[in-house]
């Protein structure tokens, strides 16, 4: 047989991702945490806030962390207060998922309205 004409299986074995470093992981966390309300005070007392994706990250989730606030303000009002109040929980909680979501595909992508308010923030 000529062995030119033989040709090589494809790889057939799944691609593994290269593992991540130890502090990236770490620091994938501790953005996460900047999207879970008071949670949001963790990263700011470890050196983890230093890392410009988890200061991204920071920023954006005290911004959210405002706005529940005043969501909270809003609904002493009756009844108006209340539907926007209901209205502002639903944003929020879109804007923690998708927040979250950035966090997991490593992305440093701003939320709808809240991200210029973020951007505004200095620490």
């Amino acid at each position: 047989m000529d062995e030119t004409n033989q040709q090589t299986p494809p790889n057939t074995q799944p691609q593994i991702p290269p593992p991540q470093p130890v502090g990236q992981s770490n620091n994938t966390l501790m953005a996460v945490l900047a999207y879970l309300g008071v949670l949001i005070i963790i990263p700011f007392l470890t050196e983890a806030h230093k890392d410009p994706f988890v200061k991204f990250h920071l920023k954006q989730g005290l911004a959210l962390v405002i706005l529940e606030v005043i969501s909270w303000f809003v609904w002493i009002v009756p009844v108006l207060g209340w539907l926007i109040g209901w209205l502002l929980w639903l944003f929020i909680i879109v804007m923690i998922i998708m927040g979250i979501m950035n966090v997991a595909s490593g992305k440093m992508k701003e939320l709808p309205i809240l991200g210029e308010i973020a951007k505004k923030f200095n620490f």
